[in-house]
């Protein structure tokens, strides 16, 4: 939910993109019809959508899972980092913004990779858990309502195996987390959640700012 990297002007950023970004002409249509949304600040960074993607590939990940999909362009990156056989879950509760995914998926020649799901988050995870998937995910990228990230963090944790990882987006949420006169109820839900993970010794973490800030939690 950034467009770039918190704290980089214009021309620094511009650098960044052109030293680095390698985005294929399918995901920067993607990225360029979502600008004109209504709701274009949910959209991905597209070096986040990279880094995402590379973190998929030296995993040798085959299995993910997405919470939060929007029109799709987190998933595009990951699916295209996928192998044939690779499959990701996604789940959302919106019709209208995954038809636009739907789309770029179909042309991208990767929508058999990825089954959609849409319900609320909640109830899917809790579905794959009731259904013995626990520990069979080898990614998890969580980036969708900022009131149940706990909900999404805690069932996620049990669907990844030993090995698996937890990325989780906008963890910095524009900067206010550090400032304490910001007392907003996002803002002290994503700072709680943000201690609460500080805390888990059942992963190893790393925050990285990037986006909108992007946690790492890599289960024991």
């Amino acid at each position: 939910m950034s467009a770039n990297t918190l704290g980089f002007d214009t021309q620094f950023y511009n650098y960044l993109l052109s030293a680095s970004l390698r985005e294929a002409d399918v995901l920067r249509r993607l990225r360029d019809e979502t600008t004109s949304h209504p709701r274009a600040v949910m959209q991905l960074a597209p070096e986040q959508g990279q880094f995402l993607a590379l973190l998929v590939q030296l995993m040798g990940a085959k299995k993910t899972l997405e919470v939060g999909v929007f029109t799709g362009y987190s998933s595009l990156w990951v699916a295209m980092a996928l192998p044939a056989d690779g499959k990701m879950i996604a789940c959302d509760v919106s019709e209208e913004y995954t038809s636009v995914a739907r789309r770029y998926w179909q042309e991208a020649g990767v929508a058999n990779k990825i089954d959609l799901r849409i319900a609320p988050a909640l109830e899917t995870l809790d579905r794959l858990l009731a259904e013995g998937q626990a520990s069979t995910f080898d990614f998890a990228f969580i980036d969708a309502d900022k009131g149940n990230y706990e909900g999404y963090y805690e069932r996620s944790l049990q669907l990844v195996r030993p090995g698996g990882l937890i990325a989780v987006d906008n963890v910095l949420w524009y900067k206010q987390v550090a400032y304490p006169e910001s007392q907003d109820q996002v803002t002290k839900v994503i700072r709680a959640f943000n201690e609460k993970l500080h805390r888990d010794e059942r992963v190893f973490l790393s925050l990285v700012p990037i986006g909108d800030g992007l946690t790492l939690a890599l289960k024991r």
